[in-house]
C-alpha cells in the first residue's frame, strides 16, 4: 500500500517517530510499548495504528529516518577539495564527530541488536551507510592516487584502514563498554592522528 506525501508531512507522524526512537533506544525493541509512545507523542493509540500497522513498521520508520539524517549530515563533506592532508582531515574529522555522537552510536547499536529480527532492514541500513561514507572516501583516495599524491594499491582497503582508526576508539570501545569508557582525545584530535599515520604509510 502506498503512503501519500502528506502522510510524511503530518506532525503527528513526526512526533510518533521521535518518541518511538527514544523508547527503542532506551528500552530495546522488545521493551518498547506502543501505548506509551502514542501517549507521549500526544496522539491516540488508534492514530498510531492508523499510521503504523504494528511495532515493526514503526521501528522501520525510526531506522529509515535515522539513516536519512545520517546521509544528510555526511553529505556536507562530500564536496571537500584541496590538498591531500587538509582534505583527508576535513573528511575524517566530520566522520569522527559523526561516529562519536552518542545518538549515532545508540541507533547503530539498536540496528545491530535487532539485526536477526530485521535482517533486510539492517542490510539496507548498512549498504546505505557504506555508500554515504565509504564510497565517498574510496573515490577521493582513488583521485589522490591518480594525481600521484598517494600510493595505495587498493583504495578500498586503504579507506577501511583510515576509517577504522577512528571507529575503534569512538565507536567500538564505547559500544562494548556501554559508553562507560570514552576517549580522552577529541574526535578532531583522533582524526588528525589517524591522517598522520595514514600519510606516513601511503603518501608519495
Amino acid at each position: 500500500m502506498s503512503v501519500s506525501v502528506q502522510a510524511f508531512d503530518d506532525p503527528r507522524r513526526d512526533a510518533l517517530v521521535r518518541q518511538a526512537r527514544r523508547h527503542f533506544v532506551e528500552d530495546g525493541y522488545a521493551g518498547a510499548k506502543m501505548e506509551p509512545i502514542a501517549r507521549e507523542a500526544g496522539v491516540s493509540t488508534a492514530t498510531l495504528y492508523a499510521m503504523f500497522e504494528n511495532k515493526a513498521a514503526l521501528f522501520a520508520a525510526v531506522i529509515e529516518e535515522a539513516s536519512a539524517d545520517f546521509a544528510e549530515r555526511m553529505a556536507r563533506v562530500k564536496s571537500v577539495a584541496g590538498p591531500t592532508r587538509p582534505r583527508l582531515n576535513s573528511f575524517l574529522t566530520a566522520y569522527a564527530e559523526f561516529i562519536g555522537d552518542p545518538f549515532v552510536r545508540a541507533i547503530l547499536r539498536l540496528v545491530m541488536t535487532e539485526r536477526r529480527r530485521f535482517e533486510s532492514l539492517a542490510m539496507t541500513f548498512y549498504e546505505r551507510a557504506k555508500q554515504d561514507f565509504g564510497t565517498v572516501l574510496v573515490s577521493a583516495l582513488a583521485e589522490m592516487e591518480a594525481k600521484g599524491e598517494l600510493k595505495l594499491g587498493k583504495p578500498s582497503w586503504a579507506a577501511s584502514q583510515l576509517m577504522g582508526m577512528v571507529e575503534h576508539p569512538l565507536f567500538f570501545v564505547p559500544t562494548v563498554t556501554g559508553d562507560q569508557v570514552l576517549p580522552a582525545r577529541s574526535p578532531a584530535a583522533i582524526a588528525e592522528d589517524a591522517v598522520d599515520t595514514f600519510l606516513a604509510r601511503y603518501a608519495v
